[in-house]
């Protein structure tokens, strides 16, 4: 499967029928391709944050407290600042002093004032985090298979295709 413009077939891979984004929400027509594709990255969003959510559900974590430990273990054995950790996360609109509150009710993380900045905090994943995500590290192997429709080389284009999309 390419990306050929004016592409209006229907896309078939190993046997199954992949829906169009037109049938999934019943829409006939956009006004451009680049409304559809607005609104397909918006579907589709949903669509892997709904299936992260459910893949976590079983852990009691959300999507935003997963990135968080993330974050920490990229750090660890440093610690970091809530500041640091707001601007890697992969929601910026995220509260992130929350998300460090919950996790640290749960004994995932630990919170110290900084000894440099009494005002700074200094944030830093426990065993018990580290265990959670060497946990999740396993079943990541198993969520990336809902990826799997995509070939490598199609996976890599639509990497380099978002990462232009960014700019």
């Amino acid at each position: 499967m390419s990306l050929v413009p004016g592409f209006n077939r229907t896309l078939v891979r190993n046997g199954g029928i992949i829906m169009k984004i037109e049938q999934e929400i019943k829409q006939k027509e956009f006004h451009s391709e680049y409304h559809k594709l607005l609104i397909n990255i918006f579907f589709t969003n949903n669509r892997l944050l709904e299936k992260t959510v459910e893949q976590l559900k079983p852990y009691q974590l959300t999507p935003k407290q997963y990135n968080v430990l993330r974050i920490l273990r990229g750090q660890y054995p440093n610690p970091a600042t809530v500041k640091l950790i707001r601007d890697r996360m992969l929601d910026k609109m995220s509260d992130a002093s929350r998300i460090v509150e919950r996790l640290r009710v749960k004994g995932l993380i630990r919170r110290e004032i900084c000894d440099d900045n009494r005002r700074a905090v200094d944030v830093q994943i426990t065993e018990k985090g580290l265990n959670l995500l060497k946990e999740l590290d396993e079943q990541a192997i198993k969520w990336e298979q809902a990826l799997k429709t995509l070939t490598v080389e199609e996976a890599t284009q639509l990497n380099f295709l978002l990462d232009k999309l960014r700019g």
